[in-house]
């Protein structure tokens, strides 16, 4: 089907309906904004989807991860093994709490942890000596011997890592696991549910994921102890039993406003709909990008059960110009991003640790390759039309 000349194609559009506004109404006809029944109702959504014991609302996905490296008892000396292919969250909360992120690589068709070097630099890193060197960063150690405590895995781009084979190699070390399914609310992993796959699991609510809060995130565990202190710790470190003016830990505020758990809940009641729109956003796509020569569509795993479509990334055979397909794109109105940039060459990383181009080659690749095309539950078929018309004649 020929489109239009030229259609207006945001990169990302969040999906609300009238339930949503109706329900951030009522909120503002109430004298409570903040810490009230609306978080209380968006925590027990959560668990009745997922079957958990806590659900503990926060301002962001990052919060939520930073808190579960704090119940996970990760802080100085420690080290957490992650990956570098990631938005930079997952890496900067681990220096939060003074901890060193050990990087190992991804798998070049899910860009998710690469389990044959995660299980080297396991072994490595437990048993110490010259060994676990190669894992360690040329600089920002210092002379502390440090001590591996967790991992955090990465659902990439809404795709679950292999997590039973995660488990199978933290739990002869006593590893703690953490779950960043930030970009993956509503995947499956073997028939189960993204969330309670590691000891904490976290989901973020920016505008472009699977639900929006405007800003917001939630944790969700079975860790009766860990739970408890995760809601102090959003909560300026108020433990229960505590005045307002009391504080029995350091703490933040991390907290869910009532207008943003409202949204949230809404939401929720949508989600299978909201999940389903997305889905067939991306059957538009590969059903009209697979034959396009150069174009690369997302790789769906034999044990991903249920994708739950984030965004969605094409790679570019290797040679071809990205930015400059991306320049042509943004000529004819439409937006694409580069996914992602490898967090080890992000100037911090390099500048505190030393990392080079050529650390994480995987990685690298995937970060030179990979191009997120205009994505949401809301995108018309002749918005997809347009854009993949306009990639094949720029390519």
């Amino acid at each position: 089907m020929k489109t239009s000349p030229m259609i207006r194609v945001p990169m990302s559009s969040p999906d609300l309906s009238d339930l949503e506004r109706q329900a951030v109404m009522q909120v503002l006809h109430t004298p409570t904004l903040s810490m009230g029944e609306q978080i209380e109702a968006f925590e027990a959504a959560f668990c009745r989807y997922l079957g958990a014991k806590h659900a503990i609302g926060v301002n962001s996905g990052t919060a939520a991860l930073h808190l579960c490296l704090l119940a996970a008892g990760i802080g100085p000396d420690d080290w957490v093994l992650t990956t570098p292919f990631s938005f930079v969250a997952s890496t900067n909360v681990i220096l939060y709490v003074n901890a060193l992120p050990i990087f190992v690589d991804v798998e070049p068709t899910t860009g998710n942890i690469d389990l044959t070097q995660a299980a080297q630099a396991i072994q490595d890193l437990i048993e110490g000596g010259t060994a676990a060197r190669r894992w360690l960063p040329r600089r920002g150690v210092g002379r502390r011997k440090g001590q591996l405590k967790a991992i955090l895995g990465i659902d990439v781009f809404g795709q679950p890592a292999d997590w039973d084979t995660l488990r199978a190699l933290a739990a002869p070390y006593g590893l703690k696991l953490i779950e960043d399914s930030c970009e993956a609310l509503g995947a499956e992993y073997k028939g189960r549910k993204v969330g309670l796959l590691g000891d904490y699991g976290t989901f973020g609510f920016y505008p472009n994921k699977q639900i929006t809060t405007g800003e917001g995130g939630m944790i969700v565990t079975n860790d009766d102890e860990g739970a408890s202190l995760m809601r102090a710790l959003r909560n300026q470190g108020r433990a229960p039993g505590d005045t307002w003016l009391q504080h029995t830990y350091l703490g933040y505020n991390y907290r869910l406003d009532e207008l943003s758990a409202a949204l949230g809940l809404a939401q929720m009641q949508r989600l299978e709909e909201l999940l389903r729109r997305r889905e067939q956003v991306a059957a538009w796509y590969n059903q009209r990008l697979q034959n396009i020569p150069g174009v690369e569509i997302p790789y769906i795993a034999s044990q991903t059960t249920r994708m739950s479509w984030f965004v969605y990334v094409i790679r570019l055979a290797p040679g071809i110009d990205r930015a400059g397909v991306a320049s042509r794109l943004a000529e004819r109105g439409i937006p694409v991003r580069p996914y992602f940039l490898p967090i080890h060459l992000q100037p911090y990383m390099q500048t505190r640790f030393g990392y080079r181009q050529g650390d994480f080659p995987v990685t690298e690749d995937l970060g030179e390759r990979g191009l997120a095309l205009p994505f949401s539950g809301v995108m018309s078929e002749d918005q997809v039309d347009y854009v993949c018309d306009a990639l094949r004649q720029v390519l």
